[in-house]
């Protein structure tokens, strides 16, 4: 065993998104014919909120809503307001593309949702739309990320660099996240799933994109803030914001991993690149008490060995989609 306590808890609340990457969701794969997971057997907000009770006294403090796109779960408003109110959850956070955001931020900051982190792969109009595989607009994106921080929440934006895709916005985006006072984290292309296509040589490794960034901009690195921060970071001289790296390709981090998801149907996944989860929706609905409960997760983490980005290209198998399982 690895020792790695258990820190934080995603919990995606749908497998279903209003875009279609193509590092994620290729629209050859889930296009219309696509069979999402019906409504019955996604998670209710209550045995959400059961589960992460459960899971604080264990050692959660930090929750992440994610997907699919969180935001077009209904009623995602009155969750956070259920979760804020758990003795111990210290930070509740979102993952989005960001398009409903604008509509949704006053309602998730009133909410108690404490940060809110957007994906952003481009500001050129013609790079967004091609890669979110939907023609949406970028401008819509930017109109969120702009409510948000008018409401109060704080922001992370998160940009997927791919070779040959959007490498040609690794500095534009640097300079609007510096004009904006906005943390930027760029991600290693990873091979989430099964259907992304995903090939080494389109990766941009940290070590490249450090340097790409170094003929513009002085950047000083800073050593984690906890045990676990899954990021490489670098703050700008005049301390306007970060840049962070998730190298999980080229910098594996897998040994100081405190993540537990939840998918959207109820299973455990203790990794990302996991093929299958552990089925909790069943001990739920089938009447289990708390401390069943309670052993079931213990014993699935006291286990875990789990180390894919350590051994990638060694051990092949398969992955769950990150649209389902959540990123």
């Amino acid at each position: 065993m690895l020792g790695r306590g258990m820190r934080d808890l995603r919990i995606s609340l749908t497998d279903r998104c209003n875009f279609r990457c193509r590092y994620c969701m290729p629209v050859e794969v889930f296009g219309p014919g696509y069979r999402f997971l019906p409504r019955e057997d996604l998670l209710s907000f209550e045995e959400i909120l059961r589960l992460t009770r459960l899971l604080v006294p264990l050692g959660v403090e930090k929750v992440r809503l994610t997907g699919g796109e969180p935001l077009l779960r209904n009623g995602i408003e009155d969750l956070i307001a259920m979760l804020a109110a758990i003795e111990g959850v210290k930070d509740i956070a979102l993952t989005t593309n960001g398009v409903l955001l604008a509509h949704h931020a006053e309602a998730l900051a009133l909410a108690g949702l404490s940060r809110v982190t957007v994906s952003l792969d481009a500001l050129d109009p013609a790079i967004f739309a091609r890669m979110n595989g939907v023609g949406a607009k970028v401008e819509r994106v930017l109109a969120g990320i702009n409510a948000a921080q008018t409401y109060g929440l704080k922001v992370k934006v998160n940009s997927v660099i791919q070779r040959g895709v959007n490498e040609t916005e690794i500095l534009p985006l640097a300079r609007w996240a510096k004009e904006h006072h906005i943390d930027l984290r760029y991600i290693e292309y990873m091979d989430v799933g099964e259907t992304n296509g995903w090939k080494l040589d389109e990766v941009v490794s940290a070590a490249e994109l450090l340097e790409i960034l170094s003929t513009e901009f002085e950047l000083q690195g800073r050593d984690p803030a906890y045990r676990g921060e899954v990021a490489l970071h670098w703050s700008h001289a005049d301390g306007a914001c970060e840049v962070g790296v998730i190298a999980s390709v080229t910098k594996p981090f897998c040994r100081d991993c405190q993540r537990l998801r939840l998918s959207a149907d109820g299973k455990l996944f203790t990794c990302l690149f996991a093929a299958n989860g552990h089925d909790v929706r069943g001990l739920l609905r089938g009447g289990a008490g708390d401390e069943t409960l309670r052993a079931a997760i213990t014993g699935l983490w006291s286990v875990r060995q789990d180390r894919y980005s350590e051994e990638r290209g060694i051990i092949a198998r398969p992955k769950a989609e990150m649209s389902y399982l959540g990123g």
